[in-house]
């Protein structure tokens, strides 16, 4: 067993005043712990403005004190070895705990940075001839010198920075304090270097929880009297089960209202990573967000069930897109306007109107990040909650996903490439490793080069695939539809290659490497193989019944006796005829002949005529908070089926509904 560690986000409405008894109101609470995280944030920006010089990091690099001893994991106990204090100012009242919690948070933005600058150094030392597309032997050169969890996006990102600080000053950088100023400090209180003198938590039955925290009752605290202890309830989220064991929070304010990031840990399952005989793929995909399928691994060969299952949130996709759209036209519209603001004095009689309008856009553009942020996020956790909820249903015991790092959008900005970069995918497989871990399922990045490319059925990676745009028109050129011409496979494209990916995953699965400090696991070794489909039994076909029809017969109808008359067909009669009359359960939905013109004002009692060839709308599965016509915008997904020949479920192929 294992320990699977999250936050859960809360909020506290109000406090009580444990000495007076008084009710301290949300008002009055969100100006204390505004003061506190006001004191925490400036003595960490003051602590890391001043150590932020290579001599200072490279003492915290080194990994030993000024006593010669090894430096600790926790953060304020490091910097208090290195001698690095903080203080604040003379007439304000500190406490030690709260110096410890700004020196935690202090050592934590410190570490972060040493890790760019190793990664920054790397690049700086393997600097290549054409920084936008390394040679082979520049990679090698390259990778003997990356510090140890780097992906290629990471080097992607920093290259791109180094380049732009080469083309402004015509020089390299050479350290990262160059390349970037002292990172920027939120305000909160990291309440996990403290002890009981300034916080103690309590759990509550089930749903709640007691915080009980020191606040200053004043701005600038003078002395000890002007801090009391506060007793916050804290109404715990249901994602917190009752085993969970809480740990020490991060107190904030956000949006006027007091937020507590609270960290639990609860007890999960281990999953292994070899030894898997039925997995899952997913391929990112461009006809729906994602695309899966089920392998078993028999006799060292993939057989795949033969059926798809997709997650498909174009209705979403394209409402971010539009989002993303306006966001960037204000944010075209507020930079215009700080430019013109800059070219005129505050004198000038258009200097109100201007920043007026600035101000105003700046919020607007502020509110429209928060909305993309909030609908991207419910789209990864549903679009993760369902590909885990697939695998579970299919026994499966790894799910593997393509690896993120060697994918990138090339092409025009309004292209399909661009518009599905801008997808959660981070955000997905981040929700998709969290909710796996807790069915004891492990998550494994494969390589996604070539995926889409080659065949599945035929060559082991050899066969090229056909791009064409439908099954009939495979002389086009297109994006949607898969065909071979050595196999004659026709399929949807990223239904080949997701049953490439669950290739990889499991023929490859020896070579999985997990990473000491994140838990990443990740398999950088291609192993091709073809996948054979094989549909697993669920019941008798038309032809079975038409041949188990074929031997026994029923006799014709001129062979049969007939002992008695024939039932007179109903007639449509009035209401009061009696027991001949045709009744009907329900009323039809639809008018199947045209309404007759209205005689009078007003509309068509029955709406519009029905239009020939007109298909009626269907749902083709369960998505969570979408299949009631709320939510994403009508995303449509494959729904849950549990399939029982992998594990030992009954015998029959049942749907499961997701409410």
């Amino acid at each position: 067993m294992s320990e699977l560690i999250a936050t859960a986000s809360c909020t506290a409405y109000a406090a009580v005043a444990e000495v007076s008894g008084e009710v301290v109101p949300g008002g009055l609470l969100v100006r204390r712990v505004a003061w506190l995280s006001g004191l925490a944030r400036d003595l960490t920006a003051h602590l890391v403005a001043a150590r932020w010089n290579a001599a200072d990091l490279d003492a915290l690099a080194s990994g030993v004190g000024l006593d010669g001893r090894v430096l600790p994991s926790k953060g304020w106990m490091a910097l208090r070895r290195l001698g690095w204090g903080v203080s604040p100012p003379a007439v304000v009242h500190v406490c030690d705990r709260v110096m410890r919690c700004a020196q935690e948070q202090a050592a934590r933005a410190l570490r972060l940075a040493l890790h760019r600058r190793r990664l920054v150094a790397a690049i700086v030392a393997t600097w290549p001839q054409k920084p936008g597309a390394r040679t082979g032997a520049e990679w090698d050169a390259l990778r003997k010198v990356l510090p140890d969890g780097v992906t290629a996006a990471d080097v992607r990102n920093r290259t791109r920075q180094i380049r732009a600080y080469l083309d402004e000053h015509a020089v390299l950088p050479a350290d990262l304090i160059e390349l970037e100023e002292p990172p920027n400090v939120a305000a909160q209180v990291v309440l996990a270097a403290a002890d009981r003198q300034l916080l103690t938590l309590q759990r509550i039955g089930h749903r709640s929880a007691r915080l009980r925290v020191r606040l200053p009752l004043v701005e600038s605290p003078a002395s000890a009297r002007d801090w009391a202890w506060h007793v916050l309830p804290v109404a715990l989220p249901p994602t917190v089960p009752p085993q969970a064991a809480l740990c020490a929070p991060t107190v904030r304010v956000s949006k006027g209202r007091v937020r507590v990031d609270l960290p639990f840990q609860i007890p999960v399952g281990f999953a292994p990573a070899t030894g898997h005989r039925v997995g899952c793929g997913f391929d990112w995909g461009l006809n729906g967000l994602l695309v899966g399928v089920v392998g078993e691994l028999a006799g060292g060969r993939v057989i795949s069930d033969g059926r798809p299952f997709a997650y498909d949130a174009s209705g979403v996709s394209a409402k971010l897109h539009r989002l993303r759209a306006e966001r960037e036209h204000l944010a075209a519209k507020h930079r215009h306007l700080e430019r013109l603001l800059a070219r005129i004095t505050p004198a000038d009689s258009r200097y109100v109107a201007l920043s007026t309008a600035w101000q105003r856009i700046g919020v607007e553009h502020e509110r429209l990040c928060a909305r993309i942020r909030h609908l991207n996020r419910a789209l990864a956790w549903s679009a993760a909650r369902w590909a885990v909820d697939q695998a579970v249903a299919a026994g499966a015991t790894v799910l593997y996903v393509e690896d993120l790092a060697t994918l990138e959008a090339r092409g025009r900005r309004g292209s399909w490439n661009a518009r599905l970069s801008g997808q959660v995918r981070g955000l997905i497989v981040e929700a998709i490793r969290h909710l796996a871990a807790k069915h004891a399922i492990a998550v494994v990045t494969v390589p996604a080069r070539g995926t889409s490319r080659y065949c599945p059925r035929c060559g082991e990676g050899t066969s090229v695939l056909k791009h064409c745009p439908a099954p009939d028109r495979v002389a086009e050129r297109g994006w949607r539809w898969a065909w071979c011409s050595a196999c004659g496979l026709s399929c949807d494209r990223d239904w080949a290659a997701a049953e490439r990916i669950v290739s990889r995953g499991l023929l490859g699965q020896n070579a999985t490497r997990t990473h000491r400090s994140t838990g990443v696991r990740t398999i950088a070794t291609v192993v091709e193989g073809n996948v054979a489909r094989a549909r697993r039994t669920r019941k008798p076909t038309r032809a079975a019944r038409r041949a188990r029809a074929d031997l026994h017969p029923r006799p014709a109808a001129r062979d049969r006796a007939k002992n008695r008359p024939t039932p007179k067909r109903p007639t449509r009669t009035s209401a009061n005829s009696g027991n001949n009359s045709m009744t009907f359960s329900r009323v039809p939905d639809r008018r199947t002949v045209p309404a007759p013109p209205p005689t009078g004002g007003g509309q068509r009692p029955a709406g519009h005529a029905p239009k020939p060839g007109r298909r009626e709308p269907y749902r083709t599965g369960h998505v969570r908070n979408s299949h009631h016509r709320i939510g994403f915008h009508h995303a449509k997904a494959t729904p849950v089926l549990t399939f029982t020949e992998h594990g030992s479920r009954p015998g029959q192929a049942t749907p499961v509904r997701v409410t």
